[in-house]
């Protein structure tokens, strides 16, 4: 059964879109936007509203890594693994993050406050070792700046 209420989101949303499958990406986005994942339901949605198989949805879902199928954290923190990035250290940046909020990348907190992802590069060479929290850029980033770091996440 679909809830009644991510369903009338998800029509709010596909109108925007003149429901059309042109703009199928930025519906994605946009319902990603809003529940920072791309629940199931929505999906089944949009392909119906879209008179479009799921199959067709969901490729787009899971061709792009920007999108989600699993909830997120509240907070998303991504690392640069770049080669400029990876060979000043992201490697060790990873690893600091992962042990203090105990997850691996693509994993989230068990308390739903941050998910980490590692990707292959963000394209601020210049900056590496680079990390992102929520669009915030923490360049030349260190295992000791980790804590200091999270720490203004945690807090708010």
């Amino acid at each position: 059964m679909m809830n009644a209420d991510l369903i009338k989101e998800v029509d709010r949303i596909v109108d925007l879109y003149g429901g059309r499958i042109t703009g199928s990406i930025g519906m994605l986005q946009d319902i990603q936007s809003r529940y920072s994942y791309l629940p199931r339901e929505a999906l089944i949605h949009v392909a119906e509203r879209l008179d479009v198989p799921l199959s067709q949805v969901f490729s787009l879902a899971t061709f792009y890594k920007a999108f989600s199928l699993r909830p997120r954290g509240k907070h998303l923190i991504v690392v640069c693994m770049g080669t400029a990035c990876h060979v000043r250290g992201a490697t060790r940046l990873v690893d600091e993050i992962g042990r203090k909020l105990d997850i691996k990348p693509g994993e989230t907190t068990e308390d739903n406050l941050f998910t980490l992802e590692a990707v292959n590069c963000l394209g601020a060479c210049a900056l590496g070792p680079l990390m992102v929290i929520d669009g915030e850029y923490y360049g030349n980033m260190a295992p000791k700046k980790v804590e200091s770091v999270l720490g203004k996440y945690s807090e708010s």
